[in-house]
């Protein structure tokens, strides 16, 4: 495939890190800290925001239940990097890629996204949408309609790249297309979800710059 864009709005895990063994220990020490029935095979929902997934667990937080919870798990998260890596692909699609030409729209908490690429020695975008930006979160429009803006763009004229389908939900509600990638979810999902294109990784994407944008090349599976 050859696609062009004017800017590329990345999710953060799953996509360009994965942190997913860290994330499940986490989980699992919060529900136990909080007394949820099935913590110890707790699996968080991919692409949720933590302060989503607190409020369906513990129905009964308070505001300041919720603030105190969320700092718990963020604590925890940004202590425990010791699974985090960088997926392939995503140093050289990122390096190739003009400073104002991509964002990264996450479900994570600005504190939390920041530990982790700085763990990750990823290069911080000067436009990020973190969880805490938004009063929706994924898989409601809000968050990619703001990263485009951020941008100067139309959701339209960005290509939103995604691994879960709350995500690429997100993306589709916004407007823009939607690239898959492989990892969390079967392609299918994500075709089911509204994924325009799946690929295997971003190994698999390569960026050009253009006059007037980006094309952008992959494989799809």
């Amino acid at each position: 495939m050859r696609v062009e864009t004017q800017g590329i709005l990345f999710d953060s895990d799953g996509v360009l890190i994965s942190s997913i063994a860290s994330v499940n220990r986490c989980w699992r020490r919060w529900t136990k800290h909080y007394g949820v029935a099935g913590w110890e095979t707790f699996t968080i929902p991919h692409g949720v925001r933590a302060v989503d997934v607190m409020r369906t667990l513990r129905p009964d937080f308070a505001d300041a239940d919720v603030a105190e919870g969320l700092r718990l798990i963020e604590d925890m998260e940004i202590a425990d990097t010791a699974d985090l890596k960088v997926l392939p692909g995503v140093r050289e699609l990122l390096g190739s890629l003009p400073p104002e030409r991509w964002s990264i729209v996450t479900s994570a908490t600005r504190r939390l996204l920041l530990g982790r690429l700085k763990a990750a020695e990823l290069p911080v975008p000067a436009r990020v949408i973190a969880g805490d930006d938004v009063v929706n979160g994924k898989p409601h429009p809000e968050p990619y309609m703001t990263g485009a803006r951020l941008l100067g763009f139309t959701p339209a004229e960005c290509i939103v790249v995604e691994d879960a389908p709350s995500g690429v939900g997100s993306g589709v509600a916004a407007g823009s297309r939607v690239l898959g990638v492989l990892g969390t979810h079967e392609a299918e999902e994500l075709y089911v979800a509204g994924a325009e294109w799946v690929v295997r990784s971003l190994e698999e994407v390569k960026a050009t710059v253009v006059d007037g944008g980006l094309v952008v090349e992959f494989e799809v599976v």
